[in-house]
């Protein structure tokens, strides 16, 4: 059979290929085949290469292939390369690839290539039968009414047929049956449906369902079925009402039962099927308050608890209970729910009175809080004991009634606790018990019993010199633990250091400290002020603190120039400064010192130059001083230069002050001296010096020889030294002076003395300075002692204070010490009167009960107190003035203490002595409080009782009346136990009295005074939210204060009471009252709805019981609801039916049928009437609708409705609305809508709402795959009848699809040199959408060198517009883009890739324009210096770079000789090692060249730079070698400098000049001194090689100092040079020629040697001399000492070396640093040495060297001869006093 159709198609084939093979050169028609569906894979199809004109011998070179818009299409079909046959790829199904299409086609393109060509084919696929009919659902369930009538229609399922023409869907066939049968229509566009027909009527007790087949059947040969299963069920009528399974119900809950707890379970049954037999439960008609309560699962019928339940609010509830059917129809049940009592309400505290604040000497026991507790509860529930928690001294007394009592069980104390919180906790005695709290906050008020504290101990303050008077300096704060005026705090001054008092003020009430005067920083840095400060209480009580101010610096001194030093006298001349002509820039010239009195940046100097007549040619350091050379010197400079430098500070604003320096331009000094003003002291000529040398040594020689021969004669004579040396002599001094030998003036002793010679001290102290800011106590500093001392500045005596120890030393010898510098032995007498004072303050204390005695009564009384006070207690003790010390009023003391009892025994003796107050605890049969009043003399004790208000009074001096007392306790007690019982008051009025209405006379009732109730003593609480009563205050009744309503204070609950109570404060008492409220008939039976409507269905059977709303009475007793009468309908009649706890529940009746076509609504009234007289009525009208039968189905407003929408209609969109209407009520009116008839495609796409019928999108809708769609929809109301109507949806075209880009040939890659037209690329554009939509065009991007050609059909192909280039762009991304005719047009767009290959056309390029590198030098032979790169534009071999070196040369050497470079990475390698100091620096070009061919290169510039390494020792300039100098003229003054004898410390000597040949830190140098002549006399700058004096130079120090000074490097390592330096210490010129005057001529003068030995003859001669006239001195020195320095017979200063008594003048500003002060005592074995504190300056002196001699030792006028003949002598002398 596949064979014969095979033959067929091919017969049927093969005349249109003969055709096509005829009109192959017509490319332009299109190539057409059929086949059947469903052919093997491999089957042919057409020969296409013969269809096209193809032979095979052509087909290899054509490259015959198929292409398509859509990789679909192309899967089916295949093309052979040997033959060009079209086969069958895959299995073709029609259904598949077509769907419901009637004709079904597949096409696409066939591509030749060598010229490409495109052509387009068409297969058509023929359908046969191979697809049976199929329902959408196997089962079909139908839900019909037993009253639905015959002829009734009901739509079924449509089969569906995938295959077209004669073999789709033909007809139907139901299985046979007695009730339905099938009727097949068909549609206005061809298609057939089925409809299911009733033929009997249904009965659903006969048979509930039935099943039937329906079969769909094909026009195929043979004939193809499908089956389906029909359902259905027979739907029931309402015709039964639901019962319930009880009438009644009766249930109990605990109050505390949780929300959401079940209560009951009510059941009812309905014997009717489906809906009508689903039964939904409901509350009827109740009060608010139950619906609150209680909730009802409408579906089970469970009773549930909404709200939380209240015993002792209401304790049962009568629910109403509906049971409705899904047809309408009811049913009713009582449900009484009893209410079980538990523990569930905690007791209620309520604060009656509190007495806040309390003292905190409070005495213990008072009442300080009343307060009752109620629980609601009844029984062991409502039982209640209370306590208090938390720590407080308080306690909690019971009293009647559920009242309280809290008293104080302890002293108070406010510091410690400022209020007390406890928490009064009441529980009751239920199980489980439940309590309460309630807080009570207690203040207390404040004792003056603390000091004020300051925040800190100690403050600091910073204030500016030169300050305003008046300026705020510092503001202190103190806190006093105290409450108000007891922590108020005030301020005053109270002391401080020495003479700070006048500085400073203090502001009484802020503390804020002012500055009274102008602070100077350099008279006065700080100082320190004590600050007291006291409270306002009373006594009052003060604290201190230690304020310290510091006085910080201002620029109010300009700086003083040390160094040059101004120009002095006359015959001065000005220092000067030599300067090398050869000396280059920088050269260091001088530096100028200058120092400032000011501090931090006020000291801070910079240095500036005046312009000066070569103003280029120095410069000086801004902030060093230092005056240096700015340029080389020339021949031009003058050779005398005057510089002068400003000197200026950083203050603002800024002093200064100016230096003057003189400058010689000369190489040497001696090239120096003729510029200088001082002439050069010595011959014109070697022969005349050589003249007066000859002439000085003859005299010298003669006076010599005189000088002997003459000693000698008068040695052999005897008769004294001859006149000639009696100049010499010492001079004599009286018997009664000392002696001092006349040459110790120009001694060298290195430090000096300061002494202090007594001769009336036989004990020696050793007297050391203090520091410049001793630390001392705080009670030392502010005046105040410890407690029993006496302040040692204070000379007054306390009154009835016996003197201090007579045989103390007194102030003026303390005064009289300081002035001898003494400083040490007034601090020891301080101290020894501190000490005696403090051991006199303990022999007082000792004597205390003599001198109490001797004191007088209140002094006893008052000292009793101070020994007998307690931690706490605060003494002021007496300050600097000197008044007696007191003590303040101390804590109260403790109760049995014996201080209390000397209090009281000495306030009992005397009247003038103040009582002491004590409170005490006492404890006698309950609780007391005891009260301590004094009445003159007498002390009386008043105890107060604690429960009844009785008081009692004790007699401290008689003994008292026990039996009395007794009597009356017993009495108050049993009036307690009385008031506990009948304390409560009760009255009884009835409601709605109006305000103001008279209730009860309470004063009288309570026996209480009307004063008291007048004063307003009485108050009246009530506890509830509104006050209903009130007491008037005058005649003490109580009335009305509100409207009073039973119903709503106390609703059903009998009796209605109301509470409250009365509180006596005065008593601390309160009473309880009871005031019941009776019922009057004030309220009329109410219904909770005016009107209410009841539903009843019209089939409801007769005798059938409706429950109506009871109606509501508040009125209780006879005045409640009584009965009830219905009128209005004789379909209805009343029944009352009596409840369990007697209450009347009304009932409807129906007595006749209901018919609502007659009748749809009935009227009814029900009254119901109380007992009162006269009665109250109340009324509800009742509105009965009548429920209908379902006996109409619903009927659609339009048998077919049409729509056309457009295919871009949003999801979501409403297309249709279909609307059917059914003329039922309720349920059975509600119609539903369903989908009978529609392909699962279209379930996908559309949706039908149940309710409304809308048919709305649910998925976009698309023209391309469907245009119409056909819906079948169904109404079906609720009683399951039901019609169908049809929808047709038609879908319009819109422009959604955008053009369809295909690449079918594509090259990848092409060479930049291709010729302009090259084609790239083959495309095919396609647009789904027909006509305008389908319409597009296509176009490139702009700015790429390619163009779009069209071609025939929808084909396009890219072709190369201009040349390409790589390099610019290596590849392309060529943008396509296509839009189509619609409006708004449509784009898409398709990127093709293409991939430019390289031709070698660009040279290489470094990465850098020139390279650099630093290369150490001494590196290594073949070490890498660095790597040079070049990139090449091209691609692969092109882009290969190689490196070589250019040819070239350094230092006359090839420059290969140096470095090399690697060819392929570049690199460049050092060939040997470098020298810094030959080469600094190789220059080279490196060459890149690429690989292609021919081959391109570039050049690039290297420089490498040799960085130096420390391979070179420092070379010295200056002073220059003694070999590069010896041969030179001026040997003699190489290395040589002159330094003043008076030169202070730091005076620049010379410097010394040394370069590195290395470079960097290599040649950065650093200068020491390694030796010296005298090691401390000079030093030498680190870094600049300056050498200046480390100190003054001395007398005994040479003339001549050598110094050897080392230059290091600071390399690695560091090499060193050294320099060696002369130094000539002289004043002038003329000293340094003197000293240098034998190498002041030339080495080769004639006279030479002959000068050099006259001037050592002289030298000798007078050195023998000298000698000669120095021992003749010391012989006589000698003997003179021993006659003349002490009298005979005076031991006084025997055996105490004379240098003790020098001060040395020469050396004072020397020795200003290192100075000490001796105190020598000639008849003591030991000596005090004082050192004196440390400069202020370690390196220059703050004052210049006085100009005369100052006395070692200070003039004292005491030392004078003393007016008492009997006092021993006094011998004074100009430098040092000796007291005998």
């Amino acid at each position: 059979m596949v064979g014969r159709q095979r033959r067929a198609v091919g017969r049927a084939v093969l005349l249109p290929a003969l055709l096509l093979g005829l009109c192959c050169g017509a490319a332009t028609e299109r190539i057409r085949y059929a086949i059947p569906e469903e052919l093997a894979r491999g089957s042919l199809v057409g020969p296409l290469a013969r269809d096209l004109g193809l032979s095979p011998a052509e087909l290899p070179a054509r490259k015959l292939r198929l292409a398509s818009t859509t990789k679909r299409q192309l899967k089916y079909f295949t093309v052979s390369e040997e033959t060009g046959n079209l086969y069958v790829n895959e299995r073709l199904d029609r259904e598949e690839m077509c769907g419901e299409a009637a004709s079904c086609s597949v096409s696409f393109e066939v591509l030749v290539q060598n010229p490409l060509n495109v052509f387009h084919v068409e297969v058509a696929i023929q359908d046969v039968n191979d697809n049976a009919p199929q329902f959408l659902r196997e089962n079909f369930e139908l839900e019909i009414n037993e009253l639905t009538f015959p002829g009734a229609r009901f739509p079924l399922g449509v089969a569906t047929d995938s295959d077209v023409g004669s073999n789709a869907l033909q007809g139907y066939q139901l299985e046979a049956n007695k009730y339905f049968a099938v009727e097949m229509k068909e549609k206005q566009d061809g298609s057939k449906f089925v409809e299911l027909v009733l033929r009997r009527v249904l009965d659903r007790e006969s048979e509930p369902s039935l099943r039937l087949v329906l079969t769909a059947l094909d026009g195929g040969a043979p004939p193809r079925s499908g089956t389906a299963q029909l359902c259905i069920n027979v739907t029931d009528a309402n015709d039964n009402a639901p019962a319930f399974t009880q009438e009644r119900y009766r249930a109990s809950v605990r109050e505390d039962a949780t929300p959401g707890s079940t209560v009951l379970n009510v059941s009812a049954s309905d014997t009717d099927a489906g809906i009508n037999a689903r039964i939904t439960y409901g509350f009827g008609k109740m009060p608010a308050k139950v619906f609150q309560k209680f909730g009802l699962d409408t579906d089970t019928g469970t009773i549930m608890l909404q709200e939380g339940l209240d015993f002792e609010d209401t304790r049962s509830y009568t629910l109403l209970v509906e049971a409705r059917d899904g047809g309408g129809l009811v049913g009713h049940c009582e449900v009484e729910v009893e209410v079980l009592d538990v523990n569930d309400n905690t007791p209620e505290i309520t604060m009656l009175s509190v007495s806040s604040p309390v003292p905190e000497d409070a005495p213990t026991g008072s009442v300080v809080a009343l307060l009752n507790v109620n629980d609601p509860d009844s029984g062991e529930n409502g039982q209640v004991w209370c306590e208090l928690s938390g720590e407080a001294p308080l306690s909690l007394v019971a009293s009647s009634g559920g009242s309280y009592k809290v008293v104080t069980s302890s002293v108070l104390d406010r510091e410690e606790a400022s209020e007390h919180r406890v928490m009064v906790v009441a529980r009751d005695r239920g199980s489980p018990a439940l309590s309460s709290r309630a807080a009570l906050v207690l203040e207390v008020s404040d004792v003056n019993d603390n000091a004020p504290v300051f925040e800190e101990a100690a403050y600091s303050a910073y204030v500016a010199e030169n300050n305003a008077e008046g300026a705020p300096v510092v503001r202190l704060r103190a806190r006093d633990a105290d409450a108000g005026a007891n922590g108020r705090v005030s301020y005053w001054l109270a002391g401080g250091s020495a003479g700070a008092a006048p500085y400073v003020s203090v502001e009484a009430r802020s503390g804020a400290v002012y500055a009274q005067r102008s602070f100077d920083y350099e008279q006065c840095r700080e100082f320190a002020v004590a600050v007291r400060a006291q409270d306002g209480g009373t006594p009052a009580r003060s604290s201190t603190a230690t304020v310290r101010v510091f006085v910080l610096d201002r620029n109010d001194n300009a700086p003083r120039v040390l160094w040059p030093a101004a120009a002095g006298a006359a015959g001065e001349s000005p220092p000067f400064e030599v300067v090398p002509r050869s000396a280059e820039a920088g050269y260091l010239v001088a530096k100028v010192v200058a120092v400032d009195a000011d501090a931090g940046r006020n000291a801070w100097l910079s240095y500036e130059l005046v312009p000066a007549s070569e103003p280029a040619l120095f410069r000086v350091g801004l902030h060093s001083g230092e005056v240096r050379t700015a340029r080389a010197v020339s021949e031009r400079d003058a050779a005398k230069q005057r510089l002068v430098a400003v000197v200026k500070d950083h203050g603002q604003p800024a002093l200064s002050a100016t230096a003057t320096l003189h400058v010689v331009l000369a190489e040497s000094l001696q090239e120096a001296l003729p510029e200088l003003s001082e002439g050069a002291v010595g011959a014109d000529s070697p022969a005349e010096l050589q003249f007066y040398l000859v002439l000085a040594l003859a005299l010298l020689s003669a006076l010599f020889l005189l000088s002997v021969a003459l000693a000698v004669l008068a040695r052999v004579r005897g008769a004294g030294p001859p006149a000639v040396l009696r100049c010499l002599g010492a001079q004599r001094f009286s018997v009664a002076g000392a002696a001092f030998p006349a040459d110790f003036c120009e001694g060298t002793l290195p430090y000096s003395y300061n002494l202090c010679v007594a001769s009336a001290r036989t004990v020696a102290e050793a007297a050391w300075l203090p520091s410049p800011l001793p630390s001392v106590p705080a009670e030392e500093l502010l005046g105040g002692e410890p407690c029993g001392k006496r302040n040692p500045s204070s000379s007054i005596a306390g009154a009835g204070e016996p003197p201090a120890d007579p045989g103390a030393p007194q102030g003026e010898a303390s005064a009289d010490m300081l002035a001898q510098g003494g400083t040490g032995l007034q601090k020891r007498s301080a101290r020894e009167k501190r000490t005696q004072a403090g051991d006199k303050c303990a022999r007082v204390q000792d004597r205390s009960p003599r001198i109490a005695r001797g004191q007088g009564s209140a002094g006893s009384a008052r000292c009793l107190q101070c020994r007998a006070e307690t931690a706490g207690a605060a003494v002021d003790r007496g300050g600097a003035r000197g008044r007696q010390e007191r003590c303040r009023q101390p804590r109260p003391l403790p109760p049995g203490s014996l201080a209390r009892w000397l209090a009281v025994s000495a306030a009992g003796q005397r009247e003038s002595v103040p009582a002491v107050r004590s409170r005490a605890v006492a404890t006698w049969r309950g609780r007391w409080q005891r009260r301590d009043i004094r009445i003159g003399s007498r002390v009386v004790i008043r105890w107060r009782g604690g429960a009844d208000g009785a008081e009692g009074a004790m007699d401290a001096e008689r003994g008292g009346r026990w039996g009395r007392r007794e009597r009356a306790l017993l009495c108050c007690v049993l009036l307690s136990a009385w008031e506990a019982v009948w304390g409560q008051l009760r009255y009884s009025v009835p409601e709605e009295m109006p305000k103001g209405s008279f209730v009860g006379d309470v004063a009288k009732d309570l026996a209480l005074q009307m004063p008291t109730v007048r004063e307003g003593s009485v108050h009246l609480i009530d506890r509830g939210r509104t006050q209903y009563f009130a007491l008037h205050g005058r005649t003490g009744h109580l009335v009305t204060a509100e409207r009073i309503d039973r119903e709503q204070l106390c609703e059903s609950v009998q009796p209605c009471v109301l509470r409250c109570e009365v509180i006596v404060e005065g008593e601390m008492k309160f009473y309880e009252i009871e005031v019941e409220i009776t019922d009057i008939d004030d309220n009329a039976p109410s219904f909770k709805d005016v009107e209410v409507e009841e539903t009843i269905s019209e089939m409801t059977a007769l005798g059938s019981r409706f429950p109506l709303v009871e109606a509501h009475d508040p009125d209780v007793g006879r005045n409640s609801l009584l009965s009830y009468e219905l009128s209005g309908d004789d379909h209805f009649s009343l029944a009352v039916q009596a409840g369990p706890g007697g209450d009347q529940r009304p009932e409807l009746v129906l007595a006749k049928a209901l018919d609502r076509e007659k009748a749809a609504f009935h009227e009814l009234v029900l009254r119901a009437s109380d007992g009162g007289e006269p009665s109250r009525t109340g009324t509800m009208r009742i509105r009965v609708a009548v429920l209908d039968a379902n006996d109409n189905a619903p009927v659609f407003s339009q048998a077919e409705y049409a729509v056309r929408v457009p295919e871009d209609v949003p999801v979501g969109s409403t297309l249709v609305t279909v609307s059917a209407t059914d003329a039922d009520e309720g349920l059975y009116g509600q119609v539903k809508y369903s989908l009978k008839k529609i392909t699962e495609k279209a379930s996908q796409i559309f949706q039908l709402h149940s309710e409304t019928g809308s048919i709305t999108l649910m998925r976009s809708l698309d023209f391309e795959e469907r245009d119409s769609y056909e819906l079948e929809v169904q109404a079906r109301d609720g009683g399951g009848l039901f019609d169908t109507a049809k929808v047709s949806i038609t879908v319009t075209d819109v422009n959604d699809n955008i053009p369809e880009i295909t690449v079918t040939s594509q090259m990848s890659e092409i060479s930049e040199d291709a010729p302009s037209g090259t084609v790239m690329a083959l495309l095919h554009v396609q647009d789904r959408d027909s006509g305008e939509n389908g319409d597009v065009r296509c176009s490139l991007d702009a700015g790429v060198p390619f163009r779009l050609e069209s071609l025939r059909g929808s084909y396009y192909r890219v072709v190369t517009a201009e040349k390409l280039d790589r390099e610019e762009v290596s590849e392309y991304n060529v943008t396509v883009r296509a839009w189509d005719g619609g409006s708004p047009p449509l784009r898409s767009s398709a990127v093709l890739s293409l991939r430019v290959l390289d031709v070698n056309d660009n040279a290489p390029v470094f990465a850098e324009a020139r390279y650099s590198a630093r290369v150490a030098e001494n590196n290594a032979a073949g070490a890498l210096v660095l790597t040079v790169r070049a990139w090449d534009a091209d691609w692969g071999q092109n882009a290969r770079v190689r490196y070589r070196l250019s040819e070239g040369r350094v230092r006359g050497a090839p420059l290969s000789s140096y470095v090399s470079v690697q060819a392929e990475t570049g690199a460049l390698y050092a060939l040997r090692s470098f020298d810094y100091e030959e080469v600094r620096e190789v220059g080279l070009w490196v060459r890149a060249e690429d690989g292609g061919s021919p081959a391109l290169s570039s050049n690039v510039s290297v420089r490498l730079v040799i960085v130096d390494e420390n391979d070179n020792a420092p070379q010295v300039l200056y002073p220059p070698p003694a070999a590069a100098t010896a041969a030179g003229a001026g040997a003699v003054w190489s290395g040589v400098e002159l330094a003043p004898r008076s030169a202070e410390p730091g005076a620049l000597v010379a410097k010394v000049v040394a370069v590195d040949a290395d470079a960097g830190q290599n040649a950065w140098l650093s200068y020491e001194l390694a030796k010296a002549t005298e090691p401390g006399l000079f030093r030498v700058g680190l870094h600049s090689g300056e050498v200046r004096t480390a100190r003054f130079p001395l007398a005994r120090d040479a003339a001549r100092q050598s110094l050897v000074v080392v230059v290091r490097d600071h390399g690695r390592p560091a090499l060193s040079a050294t320099a060696t330096l002369t130094v000539v210490l002289a004043e002038s010129v003329g000293e340094l020629l003197w000293e240098l005057g034998s190498a002041a001529a030339a080495p080769g003068e004639p006279a030479g040697s002959l000068t050099q030995w006259l001037v050592v003859a002289v030298a000798a001669v007078s050195c023998l001399f000298l000698a000669f006239l120095l021992l003749l001195l010391a012989l006589r020195l000698r003997r003179w000492r021993r006659s003349q320095l002490l009298p005979p017979g005076s031991g006084a200063l025997r055996g105490v070396p004379a240098s003790h008594f020098v001060g040395i003048d020469g050396v004072r500003a020397f020795l200003h640093s290192y100075s000490h002060e001796v105190s020598l005592t000639a008849d003591s074995r030991k000596s005090q040495l004082r050192f004196l504190g440390g400069s202020c300056c370690d390196t220059l002196p703050a004052r210049p060297v006085p100009e005369e001699p100052v006395p070692l030792l200070g003039e004292d006028p005491a030392c004078a001869r003393p007016a008492d003949p009997a006092a021993p002598p006094v011998y004074c002398a100009d430098d040092i006093k000796i007291c005998k």
